[in-house]
């Protein structure tokens, strides 16, 4: 069974925020004046489980969603993702998983990520030049 969208269109592509969390402030995403120090983010206890999430996949799967991105906040920060990769990659039905991300932790979990059947990474970048990339993102990571 198929699920449409207004212009009937069939929907495929699902994304799933992990969490509302983030080691970047990007003035189009999370500015600090917004999400500074006073920001109250979700309890740990709104933020839904692995297993809330893999049944909303399952769900969506069986409606005809071929498709799924992780994202967030940077959804690197959720512990044991690789976890959820590998129950998600087992659906069946489901036939890309993709994960967005800044790429800042990417180097120490791309292995496990790999491993448990992620299909893509997108990496988001705002800019190659370092002076741009620290005004967007608010951050002294380096490029």
């Amino acid at each position: 069974m198929a699920t449409f969208d207004q212009l009937s269109r069939p929907l495929r592509d699902l994304r799933v925020s992990v969490t509302d969390r983030c080691n970047f402030r990007c003035r189009y995403c999370m500015p600090r004046e917004v999400f500074g120090r006073e920001y109250r983010f979700l309890d740990r206890s709104e933020v839904l489980t692995y297993e809330e999430i893999e049944r909303l996949v399952r769900i969506f799967v069986g409606l005809g969603v071929g498709k799924v991105r992780l994202t967030g906040g940077e959804p690197l920060i959720r512990r044991d993702l690789p976890v959820l990769v590998e129950r998600l990659a087992a659906i069946d039905g489901l036939d890309d998983l993709t994960l967005t991300t800044n790429g800042v932790l990417l180097a120490d979990r791309a292995a496990a990520l790999e491993a448990a059947g992620l299909d893509r990474v997108t990496i988001s970048l705002d800019s190659i030049e370092p002076a741009s990339f620290r005004l967007i993102s608010d951050s002294s990571i380096p490029v």
